[in-house]
């Protein structure tokens, strides 16, 4: 079996992860370009951990700068085979009020300034995105909520916009009255680039205001939001310590086969893919390349 490595992308408010043990920080080249931060490798309870920070320390990156490839890329390259998400959101519900968490499982991708993809001219694939996220991490996740008291809401859709500014109130209505859930800035491409790196992947969205659709809170402010922040981040630094305690010590194989996503996604004959491109692709696809 494989070790498993636990993976942590720090979204707003989270610019570093207490509690390691044995840290040392590491800037790993990506051929994608730059990754957000340097990574951070430490422990708890003997699980090995890589730490994130989305938006670099000082929140210097906007979700529109974040390079996705190179952040996936080098979480890769670290050993990350399960990788967890912690961003901050908006809500649709009144059911998810501010200080909520909700373990999302269904995303809607409404970016368009991204690159979402690895593949492309030179070697084509196509993965599944129909289950996005990680049946087992969704499970270890929410237990390790409950033993800590975390009120955490199990499923739900985030809406990814492309920001940076907030949603106008026609389209906060538009996607309350589709459904969704929560919305944000940042979880797309990176659930899609993580199911081509082949890594198990799950959001925690930490809500922090009820967008602008909600009669009172009609205009969304920063200021708003990091009054929430600091909470949410506290809370989510128990999970994640909690998380690690219990997690399994060896990769648990995905039963939707996120941790196998190229096994039937590569359609370019090997005689035509691109040189240049696979050498970029070899640690999100060094597995099935080599293969």
């Amino acid at each position: 079996m494989t070790r498993a490595v636990l993976g942590i992308i720090g979204g707003s408010g989270i610019y570093d992860l207490p509690g390691l043990e044995d840290v040392r920080d590491e800037a790993i080249k990506s051929p994608w370009g730059e990754p957000s931060a340097p990574v951070r490798h430490g422990s708890i309870a003997g699980l090995p951990i890589v730490f994130l920070p989305r938006h670099d320390k000082g929140h210097r990156l906007s979700p529109s700068d974040i390079n996705y490839r190179a952040n996936i890329d080098v979480l890769k390259r670290a050993g990350v085979t399960d990788l967890i998400s912690l961003s901050a959101c908006g809500s649709f519900k009144e059911e998810l009020p501010p200080g909520t968490f909700v373990l999302v499982d269904q995303f809607v991708d409404r970016t368009h300034k991204r690159e979402s993809s690895f593949f492309g001219k030179g070697c084509v694939a196509h993965v599944s995105m129909a289950h996005p996220v990680s049946p087992r991490l969704r499970i270890h996740l929410a237990a390790a909520a409950e033993a800590e008291g975390i009120a955490m809401v199990r499923g739900g859709t985030y809406l990814c916009m492309e920001g940076p500014q907030f949603s106008s109130y026609a389209e906060s209505i538009t996607y309350k009255q589709a459904g969704y859930s929560v919305i944000g800035m940042t979880n797309m491409p990176e659930a899609k680039l993580a199911r081509e790196a082949e890594i198990c992947y799950a959001s925690v969205a930490m809500v922090t205001d009820f967008d602008c659709w909600h009669p009172d809170h009609d205009a969304v402010t920063v200021q708003d939001i990091i009054r929430v922040l600091s909470s949410n981040a506290e809370k989510a630094k128990s999970l994640v310590a909690r998380f690690a305690q219990e997690f399994p010590r060896q990769h648990e194989e995905c039963p939707i086969g996120s941790d196998r996503a190229l096994d039937t996604a590569i359609i370019t004959q090997p005689e035509y893919r691109d040189p240049e491109l696979l050498k970029k692709l070899d640690a999100v696809a060094g597995r099935i390349l080599k293969a």
